[in-house]
Formats: C-alpha cells, sequence, structure tokens
C-alpha cells in the first residue's frame, strides 16, 4: 500500500497538490497579511505570535508520519551545513540593511527602519536595558517566525506544489506567496496616522524576501531537512534584529 502525505480524514477532501498548496496561502497567508496591517495601525503584535503558531501546527494537523518526514521534518546531521545556514542568514540580514540605508537613509522607506517601530525601542534607554530589551526580541525572533514559516512555506506548502510541478519550480511558488505576504510587513505603511505605499521601496523589499526565501529553500536542501531552512532565517533574523537595535 503506497503512503499518503495526508492523513486518512484529509484523503477525502483533498489531494497533496497544488491546489492544496492555494487552499493554504489562502487560509493562513490571507488573514496573516490583515493581521499584520491591523498590528502596525495599533501597535498591538500579540496576533502575529498567534499566527506563526497556527502556521507552525499546520504540517501536523494535516499531514501524516511520512507526509511530515517526506517536507522535511526530521533531523540531520550535516551540523556543518546548519551553521552555515546561520552565518549566511546573518550576513544575507546585514545586506540588506545596507541596502536600506544607502538608499533611504532612517526615513520611513528604509524597511528596517518601518520594522524596527514594532519593537517599540524607548528613546531614551540605558545599555543595560536596552540589551535586554534585545535580548527578548532576538531570542523571540530566532524562535517564532523562523519554526512557523519554515514549517508552512518550506514545508509543506513548497511539499504539495512540489508533487505537482517540481521542487525547483515550487521553490518559486512559496517564495513569491512569502515575499509577497511580507508587504504588510513593510511596503504597505502606516506612518504619522495614515496609509501609504512605497512603490521601489515595497518592490525591493519583495525582491530582497524572494531571494532570502530562495536561499532558505537551498539550506534545506543541503541540509536534507527543514532544520537548515530554520537556521538560516533564525540567523536573518538575529541579523535584522540587531541592525534595528544598534546601528542607525
Amino acid at each position: 500500500m503506497t503512503e499518503k502525505e495526508l492523513k486518512p480524514f484529509w484523503n477525502k477532501y483533498f489531494l497533496f497538490d497544488w491546489k492544496f498548496g492555494l487552499f493554504l496561502i489562502g487560509i493562513v497567508c490571507i488573514p496573516r497579511f490583515i493581521l499584520v496591517l491591523q498590528a502596525n495601525q495599533t501597535g498591538n503584535y500579540g496576533p502575529i505570535g498567534a499566527v506563526m503558531l497556527v502556521s507552525a501546527l499546520v504540517p501536523f494537523v494535516f499531514l501524516s508520519r511520512y507526509g511530515r518526514r517526506a517536507i522535511g521534518i526530521r533531523p540531520t546531521r550535516r551540523l556543518r551545513t546548519l551553521l552555515l545556514s546561520f552565518i549566511l542568514g546573518v550576513t544575507i540580514s546585514f545586506l540588506l540593511y545596507l541596502i536600506g540605508y544607502e538608499l533611504y537613509d532612517s526615513s520611513s522607506q528604509n524597511w528596517y527602519q518601518y520594522i524596527g517601530k514594532s519593537y517599540n525601542i524607548p528613546e531614551v534607554i540605558s545599555a543595560n536595558d536596552k540589551l535586554v530589551l534585545f535580548a527578548i526580541m532576538a531570542g523571540t525572533g530566532m524562535i517564532f517566525s523562523p519554526i512557523g514559516e519554515e514549517l508552512f512555506f518550506r514545508g509543506i506548502v513548497q511539499g504539495s506544489f512540489a508533487k505537482s510541478i517540481g521542487q525547483k519550480k515550487a521553490s518559486l511558488v512559496d517564495s513569491l506567496a512569502f515575499s509577497l505576504t511580507h508587504i504588510a510587513h513593510f511596503g504597505l505603511v502606516f506612518v504619522s496616522g495614515s496609509w501609504r505605499f512605497y512603490p521601489i521601496p515595497a518592490l525591493l523589499w519583495v525582491m530582497g524576501m524572494f531571494l532570502v526565501s530562495l536561499f532558505f529553500f537551498k539550506m534545506k536542501q543541503r541540509s536534507g531537512s527543514l532544520l537548515g531552512a530554520i537556521f538560516g532565517h533564525a540567523g536573518f533574523n538575529l541579523g535584522m534584529i540587531w541592525c534595528i537595535f544598534y546601528l542607525p
């Protein structure tokens, strides 16, 4: 008997294919997009943590044990690859900082400057208090979104599309979904009490997120596990948060 990726209950309603992938993008990414925009307006980012939790749980809700292993939820012995992925993630985040700073200085058109508002860093803060706040933000940033987003995008979404169109094309699809979802984080911005859209900065940000996503996929391939993508994502978030806290 051929093993199936989906649990028996879901096999009644879905095939593990591109249609299922679109379904997942619709039920997770659209609500997430709306919630992030609301959070940018209200300053309440609590619901975003819930979105990351849901994203992480999706593979365990829908997939069988065979399906979870098939999408990369498995251990790896390639520890050097995990370390390399983490270091490269940090490096890429610094490159993205340099591009934003060179083009847009400290204006709201700089993606890190805008995203940094969500950390609510006081203008007057001691070095020790700033370090504590950084450690908290870096710790959560290296755990919740890397695990949630990689299990979802590089995991179940990429796996479902790969079943229909192959790994390489599927990586383009999940990278596109990942990057467009991040327009809610920057591109469509809430500044000075009103909404604005920055076409060129948004395009650069989306392109950056698309390439970063492809990097995460490559690390998944090299490590033979989603851990490769998770470590790269964790490194990227660490570098981004450090830039937001300690660079102009």
